[in-house]
C-alpha cells in the first residue's frame, strides 16, 4: 500500500535530516555527524551551504499544512544551527550535537501523524481525509513503511 503524500514528505526529510545530521560515526564512540558539520568546516560559505539540503524539510512541512508557528519553529532551529556554527571551531563542536535538520524532521512526522490522527482536522483550509467517499474517523491511520 502506498504511503500519503504527506508521509512522503516526512521519509524524504527524515532522510536528508540522516544524511546531514547522521551521516557518519566516529569510531569508539556513540557520536554522530553528518555532512552539515563536515560543510561547515569550509571558512566563510560552509554553513550557509549547509543550509540549502534543509529547506527539503521545510519545503515537506510547508506541503503538510504546517502551521506559521511550527514552520518559524523549524526556522528558528536551523538559525540556532547556523549561528552557532558560524563560531569557529568551537562552533563546529556544537554544531555536531544541536542536529538542526533531526529535530525538524521529527517535528514534521509529530504534525503529520497528529494531523491524520485527527483526521486532518486540525488544519485550517484543509477538508478532513476522506477514504472512499466516507469521512475519516479519528481511529483511521495511514500505512507506514517500516523503520
Amino acid at each position: 500500500m502506498a504511503l500519503h503524500p504527506d508521509f512522503e514528505h516526512v521519509e524524504r526529510a527524515e532522510k536528508v535530516a540522516r544524511i546531514m545530521d547522521n551521516a557518519f560515526r566516529v569510531p569508539g564512540t556513540r557520536i554522530t555527524l553528518g555532512w552539515d558539520a563536515i560543510i561547515g568546516l569550509v571558512p566563510g560559505v560552509g554553513d550557509a551551504l549547509a543550509l540549502a539540503p534543509s529547506l527539503v524539510v521545510l519545503d515537506g512541512a510547508r506541503k503538510t499544512g504546517a502551521s506559521q508557528a511550527l514552520m518559524g519553529r523549524m526556522i528558528m532551529n536551523l538559525g540556532i544551527d547556523w549561528v552557532v556554527g558560524l563560531v569557529p571551531l568551537i562552533g563546529d563542536v556544537l554544531d555536531v550535537g544541536y542536529k538542526a535538520n533531526l529535530r525538524n524532521a521529527a517535528l514534521l512526522r509529530a504534525h503529520v501523524e497528529a494531523r491524520h490522527r485527527d483526521g486532518g482536522n486540525n488544519v485550517p483550509g484543509r477538508a478532513p481525509f476522506a477514504h472512499n467517499g466516507a469521512s475519516a474517523s479519528p481511529g483511521d491511520r495511514p500505512a507506514m513503511a517500516p523503520r
